[in-house]
């Protein structure tokens, strides 16, 4: 798992003074951006100078408690499923000052050449990355 934290500033909020759903996918891809941080270049090298991108193909998300302004929101990142081109990142967001899980996003995305505009085997150093924060199958009730 790893963990990114961010406030929630008053550009995030609505009418109703809580976060904006939308805004939840950014953040998201800001945690998704520091995932990827290890990789030689970061996020920022796979995609500019690799031409290897993970564009979205399935976006599931569970809003379950309200976010505000100046609260600080933890978003702990694992990868839920692996597969050669595929994979699954969950996000749990966490409202920081008491610990609730506010909400989960489950993003699915397909390693891709951005030159060829289709999908790719995934690059080793990614698979790697994804692998080291799989998580782990729930215990068998049996």
């Amino acid at each position: 798992m790893i963990a990114y934290r961010r406030p929630v500033r008053f550009e995030d909020v609505d009418a109703a003074q809580i976060v904006f759903f939308g805004r939840y996918m950014s953040y998201a891809h800001e945690a998704m951006e520091h995932f990827f941080s290890s990789l030689v270049g970061g996020y920022a090298g796979m995609i500019m100078d690799r031409r290897v991108g993970v564009p979205t193909v399935k976006l599931e998300a569970r809003y379950l408690a309200p976010l505000r302004y100046g609260d600080v929101v933890r978003i702990e990142v694992t990868t839920l499923r692996l597969g050669n081109r595929s994979a699954v990142l969950r996000y749990r967001f966490i409202r920081e000052q008491d610990e609730v899980l506010v909400a989960e996003l489950d993003h699915t995305f397909v390693t891709s050449d951005l030159h060829a505009l289709r999908s790719c085997e995934m690059p080793a150093d990614v698979r790697e990355a994804l692998l080291a924060h799989l998580e782990a199958p729930p215990a068998s009730t049996m």
